[in-house]
């Protein structure tokens, strides 16, 4: 029994929007993103060659939706005297959610190339070969891409090939440190 390739749409949705997330860090955005490319993959479905990599085919719409709307967003002009950024707050976060945040900072400053080969390789579970496809590079390109994204991240995050990486903030860490020094 063969799927049809409109069928097989639903089964990619949520590794879709996954993708997009990481790409837009905006879930309005990143379900923008899901909802144009699923348009286009199903009025494309006939540019879409039977037993190919479907997934892959419909990352590719995403990462080109999300480049045409990168570069249409730099031609926008938001927040010039910066109103609105500076009457934002974050309630502070507490144990893992720092290193995350962390994390998501240091992500953020990797450049487009690396970030999407690190979303695919690292998150998506693409091997090579298939990032590389999706991306329309040679296999050798993302393998640096991946390799120089680690390289940056741990750099960034100050994270030493012997650091063991921790889910709780320090601070917390040393407080639950002192607790059972008292006890």
């Amino acid at each position: 029994m063969t799927i049809e390739p409109r069928d097989e749409l639903v089964e990619h949705l949520g590794a879709m929007r996954a993708f997009a997330m990481s790409l837009t860090r905006n879930s309005a955005l990143a379900d923008d993103m899901v909802q144009d490319a699923l348009v286009k993959a199903w009025t494309k479905i006939e540019s879409f060659e039977p037993g190919t990599n479907m997934r892959a085919w419909l990352f590719t719409i995403v990462r080109n939706t999300y480049y045409s709307h990168h570069r249409k967003a730099r031609r926008e002009v938001a927040d010039v005297d910066g109103v609105m950024s500076e009457a934002v707050a974050q309630k502070p976060d507490h144990d893992g959610r720092l290193q995350m945040r962390d994390f998501n900072t240091a992500f953020d400053k990797l450049n487009d190339e690396q970030r999407e080969a690190l979303v695919l390789v690292g998150a998506a579970g693409f091997s090579y070969e298939e990032a590389a496809e999706t991306c329309g590079v040679a296999v050798g390109t993302i393998k640096s891409r991946v390799n120089r994204a680690r390289a940056r991240l741990a750099e960034l995050m100050s994270i030493d090939e012997d650091d063991a990486i921790e889910m709780t903030d320090s601070v917390t860490a040393g407080i639950v440190a002192a607790q059972k020094n008292v006890a």
